[in-house]
């Protein structure tokens, strides 16, 4: 071999060599947009699937699911979202995510219908390689990969504080009805610890409680229907942890053709939204969903590409990401849910509540 062949070999596995080298160097920093994910391959045309756990609640279907696919699309135009509703079905919840796993789903966005009973789908998916964000509940018997809600122990308290507080202001002598979540919901439990934070202390006498199986208004009014007949006129307030149930306690009293007294509710939804301006509800939590909705979207984004999101609290020994909700009456109404944009005028000044509506300044 010449001499000039022999630099002409060496030149091109030094230069073979550099590539190699640099390659590397570029799989071992920062993965750039579209180019890494969760397990390897292209953020591009990823998948996530966003596993809701009810119908009852009617935000499931015209808040979280539109608002997480919208800021997943802005996020990664490329990339799939994989939506089911267990409508209250863990068995169901399961296998909808097994299914989405199986379609090449890389991040699991889930809110249990099961709490507890969700730690299957959980391993199943991390041990395929996969990501979980417990959303709006917790898991609890096995730790997802990060947690996004609003403070529900905060929200319970916060609800019954307000309750109790007009309570007093009004003079009411009497006791107050509890009633809570699903018991397969880690939330609704911190939602109850919460109200009882606040119950508790009050002075006023808790007369009853109950656990609403799967949030189910029907039941909470079935419950509540038993409770005016057993304590009547002694019933002073209600403290109800979503807008489900609460509205749920306000038909069995119209029902029973009683007085409706102060009742709780959670969530902003429009139809509480309309009780709150009508005079039968009094009082809801917004917490916009948008913020929690677009949080997990960020949190599955920033998975897809191999990073953790940022951690700023810790909830059943999982990374976790905390807002704090609102408490709104008639008095802030106006200000917080229609001034805001969260709610328009034209859905909820209709009808009957077109009066109301007035009266309070909503246009």
């Amino acid at each position: 071999m010449s001499t000039t062949t022999r630099r002409r070999a060496t030149f091109a596995v030094a230069a073979l060599t550099s590539a190699l080298a640099l390659a590397a160097c570029e799989s071992q920093g920062e993965p750039s947009s579209g180019s890494s994910v969760v397990g390897g391959g292209a953020v591009e045309n990823a998948k996530v699937a966003f596993l809701m756990p009810d119908l009852a609640s009617t935000r499931y279907e015209l808040q979280d699911k539109p608002l997480f696919e919208a800021k997943m699309k802005e996020l990664c135009p490329s990339c799939t979202v994989i939506y089911q509703n267990a409508d209250s079905d863990a068995s169901k919840q399961q296998q909808q995510a097994n299914s989405a796993l199986a379609q090449g789903a890389k991040v699991l966005v889930i809110d249990p219908v099961d709490s507890a009973g969700v730690a299957s789908t959980v391993q199943a998916a991390q041990s395929q390689g996969a990501k979980v964000i417990a959303y709006d509940r917790p898991s609890t018997q096995a730790k997802a990969d990060f947690y996004v809600s609003f403070d529900n122990e905060k929200i319970g308290n916060l609800i019954a504080t307000s309750l109790v507080e007009q309570l007093k202001k009004t003079n009411a002598q009497g006791g107050i009805l509890e009633i809570n979540g699903s018991p397969t919901d880690a939330a609704a439990g911190l939602i109850k610890k919460g109200v009882h934070s606040s119950v508790d202390t009050s002075g006023f006498t808790l007369l009853a409680e109950y656990d609403t199986p799967n949030w189910q208004p029907a039941k909470a009014q079935e419950w509540t229907a038993g409770q005016i007949t057993r304590f009547g006129s002694q019933i002073v307030g209600v403290v109800a942890a979503n807008d489900g149930t609460g509205g749920g306690a306000i038909a069995a009293f119209k029902a029973a053709g009683t007085k409706v007294p102060p009742v709780t509710g959670n969530d902003a939804e429009l139809a509480a939204a309309q009780r709150i301006i009508s005079g039968d509800q009094f009082n809801t939590i917004s917490k916009p969903i948008k913020i929690v909705a677009e949080a997990a979207a960020e949190s599955a984004y920033s998975m897809l590409q191999g990073k953790a999101p940022e951690s700023k609290a810790t909830v059943f020994d999982t990374p976790a990401e905390l807002f704090v909700p609102e408490v709104v009456t008639k008095e802030n109404i106006k200000k917080v849910l229609f001034d805001s944009g969260i709610m328009k005028a034209s859905q909820a000044c209709t009808g009957a509540y077109a009066a109301g509506c007035t009266e309070l300044g909503i246009k």
